[in-house]
């Protein structure tokens, strides 16, 4: 009689290799795959690894920037992308506060964009400093954690402006939140930098 195996569902073989394995590429996972299955064709294996993807199973992280320096890090735009919109949106609230007239109807820019100043950008540019790798939140409580730090950091730069010589007056609150917004946005770009590089050193 002949001997008759049973072949395992491609999903659940990749799975299996993936737990065995722990490939680093897609292109070595399917070189895995394929000494198990040498019929295997790239479409197939493509389709299922979408299939997985699809289905929470499996998660794909992007390729790491091969960079040598902060600098040329911070010409990736995929990776920068969320820094990039904090400095245009900084230099959009100077722009409807000192420049563009306060008249109706260009004030409601001006209340629009001065609510995201103030609500959002602070707590946001923290959380990026404070979770640069991104993973550690979903994004209901990225976006809960950003306005609640929001709301107690705008205050407690009010608070800390009234003892000094400026006091609470508009030109050093939004001095003082641009300089806040800034600082934490470039410690989080510094911060997924090192996190890079560490990856790419333990990867050579």
């Amino acid at each position: 009689m002949k001997d008759q195996r049973v072949q395992i569902p491609l999903k659940e073989l990749i799975t299996q290799r993936i737990r065995a394995e722990s490939p680093r590429t897609i292109r070595d996972l399917f070189e895995n795959v394929r000494k198990r299955r040498p019929a295997l064709s790239e479409e197939e294996f493509i389709q299922s690894i979408n299939e997985l993807k699809d289905s929470g199973t499996l998660e794909l992280e992007s390729p790491l920037p091969k960079v040598d320096s902060y600098a040329a890090y911070l010409k990736i735009q995929e990776e920068n992308a969320w820094f990039y919109l904090v400095v245009l949106a900084t230099l959009a609230t100077f722009l409807t506060i000192y420049v563009l007239p306060s008249k109706y109807p260009v004030v409601i820019f001006r209340w629009i964009v001065g609510s995201v100043f103030v609500l959002f950008l602070p707590g946001y540019v923290t959380v990026r400093a404070l979770f640069p790798e991104g993973k550690e939140l979903d994004s209901i409580e990225r976006f809960a954690l950003t306005i609640g730090l929001s709301l107690a950091i705008t205050p407690l730069i009010g608070l800390l402006l009234n003892y000094t010589p400026w006091g609470i007056r508009l030109d050093p609150i939004v001095a003082a939140l641009s300089i806040f917004t800034m600082g934490l946005g470039i410690a989080g770009t510094y911060r997924k930098y090192g996190l890079v590089l560490r990856r790419l050193t333990e990867n050579q």
